[in-house]
């Protein structure tokens, strides 16, 4: 494939936003070779692993974690990264939301901290659900007996594909202790805690992860991580009553996870001037993408809810909230990836009903989902050129199934039983 077709400079945002990011067109058996070395560099040696959502609340678990084993990296290699990225000497791959963050999200090629993953001996594999059955084969293949194992910020969807290496893991671990507050089927938690392991799942509209791994680990954290926490929490539950709490999320989002972990390890929720310049900087392209996408909505009605549906490569949780401030209850926003962010409100708490019925999950105010119909290239193409389409289609057909089951349920006064 030619570069020209795939790099955005020059291009007009009302287009690439229409398009998944570069990484979507390098295929996974070409990328796979360069996530195994790196998980393999990370893991070999080391005390603890990690294995973390490679979001602002699954890293800070990794930071939390590292700072309990004293295995904190040193920030400056990283600011002095940041500070050359800014006068434009460096490239960051940017982390693309349309996709499930991998090892490689965001991890620049060409700085001072390509080998960061190799320098702490706690290693720290980012993650996601359906790349976790991956992550959990390459630390039973690489990692040391008798390492200390954590799990953050992650819910599988189904028990089986997990099983195989979590049974390894269970004979070649010292501990393995999993912290999360997602929406849990209780028989995967069971499967899961017959491994021996510790599964703590905090309530998931009171707590994020980071809250859950600061109560859980046997570590005494001074006020600079529950400040983390809390600030964390506040843009994970949505609550936006803390500026900061943006800036954390951006900042996850464009920075490598080592780079991340380092950083919020160092400076916790208070970032330093040189990063708030770098996130201020990326913001300008952020907000236009949410114009492009807030402008493509269109509203449904379905059942008693106004469902407003747009596409594009943009950050879902801002459009999504614009969205609800225009009328909706709820929001779906469709990437050029294939997957969708379906986004609730006060008056809409089924976003988890409507993603499982589409191949995905959630929270009952923030789920995500990728739908089983793209079989070839001409499936994305058409996905491309329709703006989502049939993807929208088999979405708001789950919206209508969740809409009659909810009606089904209520009493004759409106209100929902609870039989």
């Amino acid at each position: 494939m030619d570069d020209d077709l795939i790099d955005e400079r020059g291009i007009p945002q009302s287009r690439y936003t229409k398009l998944p990011g570069k990484g979507f067109f390098y295929p996974d058996s070409l990328d796979g070779d360069r996530d195994e070395r790196r998980a393999r560099e990370a893991i070999e040696g080391s005390d603890a692993v990690v294995v973390a959502d490679g979001d602002a609340d699954g890293l800070a678990c990794a930071a939390m974690v590292r700072e309990a084993y004293d295995a904190a990296l040193d920030v400056a290699g990283f600011e002095a990264a940041i500070a050359d990225r800014l006068d434009g000497g460096g490239d960051t791959v940017e982390a693309d939301e349309d996709e499930e963050r991998g090892p490689n999200s965001a991890e620049p090629d060409d700085d001072l901290t390509t080998d960061a993953h190799e320098a702490s001996s706690v290693g720290v594999v980012p993650a996601g659900p359906y790349s976790l059955e991956t992550a959990l084969e390459r630390v039973a293949e690489y990692a040391p007996a008798g390492i200390d194992l954590y799990v953050c910020d992650i819910c599988p969807d189904e028990y089986g594909p997990i099983a195989g290496p979590l049974g390894s893991l269970d004979d070649d671990c010292d501990s393995i202790r999993w912290f999360d507050h997602h929406q849990w089927d209780g028989a995967v938690a069971d499967a899961i805690r017959d491994h021996d392991v510790d599964l703590v799942v905090g309530e998931s509209d009171e707590e994020c992860t980071a809250d859950v791994a600061l109560r859980s680990l046997e570590y005494a954290f001074d006020d600079r991580w529950t400040e983390l926490a809390a600030v964390t929490r506040d843009h994970d539950l949505w609550i936006k009553e803390d500026p900061r709490s943006d800036d954390l999320a951006d900042y996850s989002y464009w920075a490598g996870s080592e780079e991340y972990t380092a950083v919020v390890g160092a400076y916790g929720a208070a970032l330093p001037d040189t990063v708030l310049e770098y996130v201020d900087e990326r913001r300008v392209e952020k907000e236009a993408r949410i114009d492009a996408a807030v402008d493509r909505a269109v509203t449904h009605e379905v059942g008693d809810w106004a469902v407003a549906v747009t596409y594009g490569r943009c950050s879902q949780n801002e459009v999504a909230e614009t969205l609800r401030e225009r009328g909706a209850d709820a929001a779906v926003i469709v990437k050029p990836a294939g997957s969708a962010s379906i986004r609730g409100s006060d008056d809409f708490r089924h976003a988890h009903d409507v993603a499982g019925r589409v191949n995905g999950g959630g929270h009952p105010q923030a789920a995500g989902c990728k739908p089983d119909i793209y079989d070839d290239m001409l499936d994305y193409a058409h996905h491309w050129t329709t703006e989502g389409q049939a993807c929208k289609r088999v979405i708001l057909s789950a919206f209508e199934v969740v809409a009659e089951s909810v009606a089904a349920s209520e009493g004759s006064d409106g209100e929902e039983r609870t039989e």
